[in-house]
């Protein structure tokens, strides 16, 4: 569709605005409440991991094992397979098809339920050997277990809940979702120690109870959002209509590429934390879990402009709208550079201020440190080549991303693994983590400044 018809007067006025406004008010003003959103999910964890440490350095190491796991589902379900649903949806409501984004709802939620149970299967039966090759043992390796089993069985939940929420997300509408997850987060501050320790009649789980509040979390935000769909007050509405391959295509061939994506993100840190373990033992593992959940909380941080630009690029491409589209990844991308560097130059200059919140162990502390110092500095680029991945999911285009991560992933965990049988040292492990994150960032921005969403198309 051409940016005239685009601007037709039948156009939902909320899609107009999405075609026509300034970028930067526009963008701004929808990536708000959806980093509010993502602050908000990605705190449940940090709300356990607080709650969890006070058991003890074996329970909070036995997250630190889980984490990565769970932020793969997290960032799969949400980032990835996400972007997919709202892209298709955005670049449907941006060519003025509504019966077809009205359909890629159930098929949104099919693959969702589907891809969640999937994932529940592979972790409840291999879950043990995975963390084991992470480095876990003992009493930490318990820990990890009784935890992973717990969520992993509301896994299904947690894709359904991250599903509904982009479907949303596609229309533009990012409000919604942040009040539905961000009252979910102030149930689960109270709910998560009950059910770790116990009060009154109802009994401590340990750290089974952390799963179990994230579970009841996943099924209120589920239930709320399946409800405001069903409702009819989303503009995709949900209908019942035959299961159709083009559609289900539509959303996977960006989910699915999307998730490789997340894939290495997630890899690169359960790599490395292996290796921190080979060298340096349970202790450093805690600390360098701990120090690389910062790095995590960038992910929620960045989607919160990732999101909006999924559906603002989305919606410009599918009604012709190219330069636009261009304008407002790049934009993005700056933005998140500049809230992403902020937070890692903090950590760097006060790495102590975050890892004590979790544990005051001498070597935890140390490690956490030295991998904040070194790795802090960069991270605006991490955010930068992540916020033009979610850009890039919109424009439908994901080769780019695909290879600038798993370069990432090589230089990181290769990189690493060389530095380390070198030297010995951490702090050379750290530094190629570090050099692969300046890389990935600057890889994504040469690459989609010079139009690569826009060749052969």
């Amino acid at each position: 569709m051409s940016a005239g018809a685009a601007a037709s007067p039948t156009m939902n006025p909320r899609t107009r605005r999405l075609l026509h406004d300034p970028i930067v008010p526009t963008l701004l003003r929808m990536a708000w409440p959806n980093i509010l959103i993502m602050l908000a999910q990605a705190s449940t964890g940090l709300i356990e991991t607080w709650w969890v440490s006070h058991l003890g350095t074996d329970a909070l190491a036995g997250m630190a094992l889980v984490f990565p796991p769970v932020m793969l589902m997290q960032m799969i379900s949400a980032g990835a397979m996400g972007g997919g649903i709202s892209s298709a949806i955005a670049r449907a409501m941006g060519a003025g098809k509504q019966e077809t984004a009205d359909a890629l709802v159930l098929h949104a939620v099919v693959i969702n339920i589907g891809l969640g149970l999937f994932f529940t299967v592979v972790m409840l039966v291999f879950g043990r050997s995975i963390y084991s090759a992470m480095g876990g043992e003992g009493g930490a390796l318990e820990a990890a277990m009784t935890y992973s089993t717990i969520v992993f069985l509301g896994n299904p939940i947690l894709w359904l809940l991250n599903g509904l929420a982009s479907v949303i997300r596609g229309t533009g509408n990012m409000l919604v979702p942040a009040l539905v997850i961000c009252a979910g987060v102030v149930l689960l501050v109270p709910l998560s120690p009950l059910l770790i320790y116990g009060f009154g009649p109802v009994p401590g789980f340990g750290i089974a109870g952390g799963g179990l509040a994230l579970v009841v979390f996943y099924i209120g935000g589920a239930a709320v959002l399946a409800w405001y769909i069903l409702s009819g007050r989303n503009l995709a509405h949900f209908r019942l209509v035959p299961l159709q391959w083009p559609m289900l295509k539509e959303i996977l061939r960006i989910g699915a590429v999307a998730s490789i994506t997340s894939l290495q993100t997630n890899v690169t840190i359960a790599l490395l934390t292996g290796l921190v373990a080979s060298k340096a033992g349970i202790d450093a593992v805690a600390g360098f879990g701990t120090g690389a959940r910062l790095e995590y909380l960038l992910v929620p941080l960045t989607f919160g402009l990732g999101a909006p630009l999924v559906a603002l690029v989305g919606t410009n491409i599918g009604a012709g709208q190219r330069d636009r589209a261009l304008r407002i990844g790049l934009t993005g991308g700056a933005i998140a550079f500049l809230l992403t560097e902020t937070v890692g130059i903090a950590a760097a200059l006060w790495p102590e201020a975050w890892l004590t919140l979790f544990s005051a162990e001498p070597a935890m502390v140390e490690a956490g440190s030295r991998y904040l110092r070194i790795v802090g500095p960069v991270y605006g680029f991490f955010g930068l080549g992540l916020s033009l991945y979610f850009a890039s999911q919109g424009a439908g285009r994901l080769s780019w991303p695909l290879g600038a991560g798993f370069l990432r992933m090589f230089l990181a965990v290769i990189g690493g693994w060389i530095a380390l049988q070198v030297t010995g040292s951490l702090t050379w492990l750290f530094l190629a983590a570090a050099v692969a994150l300046v890389v990935y960032g600057s890889t994504m921005a040469i690459a989609v400044r010079s139009g690569v969403w826009f060749r052969g198309r």
